[in-house]
């Protein structure tokens, strides 16, 4: 796959999370990012799922938690578009991954890769497909 025209970034506060919302914020912002959005070019997106509780806070989703915002987002995307489409679509996780715990994140089936960001600012990704 040639790499994305765009990366849409989503992910709850840590007050929705624990407010249990975090699947409704979730569909909320797939909804808006995507709209008007037709199934030809979405192979050439990528969705980067960020919990902002986990942005440079040093705190990560655990794999469950990470893997069920994953796997939903896949979901929604096969009813969106279709599995096809929605298996080309990578999906990846960005909220404080470190060297300790991507294996165990990558070894999720719907966790597609990691967008990283540091104290340097640079990005780094890592995809596993």
């Amino acid at each position: 796959m040639p790499w994305a025209d765009a990366i849409l970034c989503i992910g709850e506060t840590l007050e929705q999370r624990e407010g249990g919302k975090t699947l409704d914020v979730l569909a909320e912002q797939l909804s808006g990012g995507l709209s008007g959005l037709d199934a030809p070019p979405a192979d050439r997106i990528v969705i980067a799922y960020e919990p902002v509780w986990a942005i440079g806070t040093g705190r990560t989703a655990t794999t469950e938690q990470a893997q069920e915002a994953h796997a939903f987002i896949r979901q929604r995307l096969v009813k969106r578009f279709n599995k096809t489409v929605a298996n080309q679509i990578r999906i990846l996780y960005g909220g404080s991954v470190k060297p300790d715990n991507v294996d165990a994140l990558m070894a999720m089936p719907d966790i597609d890769g990691s967008w990283w960001r540091g104290k340097s600012q640079r990005s780094l990704l890592y995809s596993y497909c």
